[in-house]
């Protein structure tokens, strides 16, 4: 087969697996297992081929037209170039992981068929986008995406905090999408076509008449995306669906899509300096403020999704400095080490019964319950927060190093503001992961208090797909030597200067915290062993669902209230209780956005009911009383009907009489 026709099976298997999945999930259950991974596992392998044969050369690109659609065409295009390659077989593992890992973790859902299902729609939606070079076609993979959101993130819609999460998913990111798709039209109407290789080939030319409006308005969509403030509230609130959901979205779907699009156009953002200068300070208040927000969190879930919001700041940071490779490599190397994180956190949840942090730092022995999420989840918080020889320590180190180039302005087209402000807000922000990966440690496998209670072990796809992604979390750095041909052929290798830096602060921040931790343990007044819990090992074991609908584990609610040995009420302070609710940005929109909607919503209720429905009831109010009157006039007697038309012809006789008159 040629490369090609390999790349177009590529999203068509997932697609197929999922229709399948659909419509034999109740008549042939049996298949609905190897109809979610066998197709997944193919899309990988042929994606890994597609990679290898591209090589990192030059780009492949191969279209067919869709269908004429006057002056600016739609076609079925391929554009397959080092970025395209290397993403899809980040997709596609990451979701055969995660298809892996399901068929333990949801192994008695009534549900399961529709989300394995679903699992693979948006795995080919994905892929759509990566591997396509018409912006239509991406455009179909996109919105594809949202609405696998949609159902995937209420999967558990018994509780309302999955059926509100979900919505919110849905209308934020539709948010971000109606600026992108205007965007989108002017960027075709500009360029003369929606083909990428058309669209780079106008900007090349100067062919773009108005690139700033352009890159604000597909920046939108890009911050709905990859939830980049202000249009990232919708990703904590995420964690109300199945964990491996949460890994698919985290890792390589849905935020990853908006990150992948603007390193695919960089042209077009580079060719403003205005929408570079406002990507970066995205990027930078992105970073800091998730970065704060994730050291305050109790839920485990929710502190990886403020990680993920500050990760994808670092790869959005990258892009505003114009560095593309970073970006992507950043995304590849979190990609791993994220889903590692997510699907860890889902069998320590499991484990622990609950989804508190606070809850887990009461409990002693997790990482004897479960040594391989123990393992393999430092593995991956040592990646997140950067330490070498880590995967994270390379990617991360590219966006400094690709910073600090932008700042000296070295960096052609590239403001040295928006460099320096990636710069100083990428190791802030390093300090702050630090601090919030080693917090969550010390409190999910360091607490102190009953044993954790037992729930049985864990399949072995699930333990096994867990060491699988701790091998390029570890390792995935070091090729970077041998990856650079599929990175604009330049090196991503760190500097001195940024990785000492880097790595610094990074261990001051995972030192100060420890010794946080120290202080408010030894500190802290614990209760009384007995008070807690008489046989926590006798604790029945609480699904996922029952912990998100609750919040409280089953120790009791005396592990539900605020831990005092957290360490991040001491390192934050007065600033903590801001960091917990996401600094009220929620609050803020309801104030700006819902509110006034409602209250338009009020007044048009108000009118309808006093205003127009007055007029409706008046309108049928007045026939009805004509005809009662003309009713009451209908007595059936002769004599009566006679006597009227008698007076009925004198008052006529009288008035024609009268007329006559009047006329002479």
């Amino acid at each position: 087969m040629t490369t090609t026709t390999l790349a177009v099976l590529v999203p068509l298997l997932p697609f197929l697996g999922a229709a399948a999945g659909l419509l034999l999930g109740r008549t042939a259950p049996g298949f609905v297992r190897p109809l979610a991974v066998l197709p997944t596992v193919a899309a990988a392998v042929l994606a890994a081929l597609v990679a290898v044969r591209q090589g990192g050369d030059g780009p492949i690109d191969a279209s067919t037209q869709l269908t004429p659609t006057g002056s600016v065409p739609i076609d079925l295009a391929l554009h397959l170039d080092g970025f395209a390659v290397l993403v899809a077989v980040l997709v596609g593992v990451v979701a055969t992981c995660v298809q892996l890992y399901s068929t333990g973790y949801l192994r008695d859902d009534p549900r399961y068929p529709s989300y394995a299902a679903l699992i693979s729609l948006f795995t080919s939606a994905m892929l759509l986008v990566v591997y396509s070079g018409d912006l239509m076609v991406l455009l179909v993979g996109w919105e594809i995406m949202g609405i696998c959101s949609y159902f995937l993130v209420g999967h558990y819609w018994e509780t309302p905090e999955a059926r509100a999460a979900s919505l919110k998913a849905f209308l934020v990111t539709k948010l971000g999408d109606v600026p992108f798709l205007f965007g989108l039209f002017a960027l075709a109407a500009d360029a003369g076509t929606f083909r990428i290789t058309g669209i780079l080939g106008a900007v090349g030319s100067g062919g773009l008449d108005h690139p700033t409006l352009i890159a604000l308005l597909l920046l939108a969509g890009v911050a709905g995306k990859s939830a980049q403030f202000p249009l990232h509230t919708w990703l904590p609130d995420a964690m109300a669906g199945p964990t491996p959901v949460s890994a698919l979205i985290h890792a390589a779907t849905m935020v990853a899509a908006g990150v992948y699009f603007v390193a695919r156009l960089l042209p077009v953002f580079a060719a403003s300096a205005a929408a570079l200068t406002v990507l970066a300070v995205m990027a930078a208040v992105t970073m800091v403020g998730s970065a704060f927000a994730a050291l305050a969190q109790d839920d485990i879930k929710r502190v990886l999704a403020y990680s993920t919001i500050g990760q994808l700041g670092y790869m959005t940071g990258a892009l505003a400095v114009g560095d593309r490779g970073a970006a992507v490599f950043h995304l590849l190397s979190h990609g791993a080490f994220k889903a590692l994180l997510f699907l860890g956190a889902g069998v320590i949840i499991h484990a622990a019964g609950t989804n508190s942090l606070a809850a887990m730092s009461r409990m002693s022995g997790l990482p004897k319950r479960i040594p391989d999420a123990y393992w393999t989840m430092t593995i991956a918080l040592f990646a997140l927060a950067a330490i070498p020889p880590f995967a994270g320590f390379f990617s991360k180190e590219a966006v400094l190093v690709a910073a600090e180039h932008a700042s000296l302005g070295d960096t052609t087209g590239v403001p040295s503001g928006a460099g320096w402000t990636v710069l100083v807000a990428g190791l802030l922000t390093a300090v702050l992961t630090a601090a919030y990966a080693t917090r969550l440690w010390l409190l999910a496998f360091r607490g102190r208090g009953p044993a954790a209670p037992a729930h049985g072990k864990q399949p072995v796809a699930m333990n096994g797909v867990l060491w699988f992604l701790a091998i390029p979390s570890l390792a995935f750095g070091l090729t970077v030597g041998q990856l650079a041909g599929w990175f604009d052929g330049h090196a991503l290798t760190p500097t001195v200067t940024t990785a000492v830096l880097g790595t610094g602060v990074a261990l001051v921040g995972g030192l100060v915290t420890y010794g946080a931790w120290r202080h408010t343990t030894a500190m802290a007044a614990r209760p009384p062993i007995g008070a807690v819990a008489a046989h926590p090992e006798d604790s029945p074991a609480v699904s996922e669902a029952e912990a998100i609908a609750t919040h409280t584990p089953a120790y009791g609610d005396i592990a539900s209230a605020p831990d005092p040995a957290d360490p991040g009420r001491l390192l934050l302070g007065p600033l903590h209780r801001h960091a917990a609710v996401g600094f009220h940005l929620d609050a803020v929109y309801h104030t700006l956005f819902v509110r006034p909607v409602q209250a338009a919503a009020e007044l048009v209720r108000f009118l309808d009911r006093e205003v127009v429905e007055t007029y409706v009831r008046g309108a049928g109010t007045l026939p009805r009383l004509l005809g009662a009157g003309v009713r009451r006039a209908q007595t059936g007697n002769v004599q009566t009907y006679l006597s009227a038309l008698l007076a009925g012809s004198v008052v006529l006789a009288i008035a024609a009489v009268i007329v006559a008159a009047v006329g002479a």
